[in-house]
């Protein structure tokens, strides 16, 4: 299954790059896998559960529309509890800059 998100933020510097140098990821079962390999587009990032929690967050921020995209990958038919914890942690850490949160199924 997959779960798109979307954060529409207000005007500023990177959202994916504080989430990316924030170190109280962790408090939220949350942890860096990746980032910015060589030779892929730049700005992005692999998150995933530091627990039990199964399912990897691939995210990318949109500057010229200040839009953080989060696609959400898991496996099995079930939705994740990892979009609650990174939903919660965006809502808990970055609630001046998120102004909206969409989620929806991909086919």
């Amino acid at each position: 299954m997959q779960i798109l998100i979307h954060a529409l933020c207000t005007k500023g510097g990177s959202l994916r790059e504080a989430i990316a140098n924030d170190s109280r990821l962790g408090r939220y079962e949350l942890e860096i896998l990746r980032e910015k390999q060589p030779g892929r587009a730049p700005g992005w990032m692999k998150i995933r559960s530091a627990g039990e929690t199964p399912g990897v967050l691939n995210i990318e921020w949109h500057p010229q529309t200040s839009v953080l995209s989060a696609r959400v990958v898991t496996r099995g038919s079930k939705a994740s509890p990892i979009v609650g914890d990174f939903v919660n942690y965006l809502l808990r850490q970055h609630s001046r800059r998120v102004r909206t949160i969409i989620t929806a199924k991909a086919q």
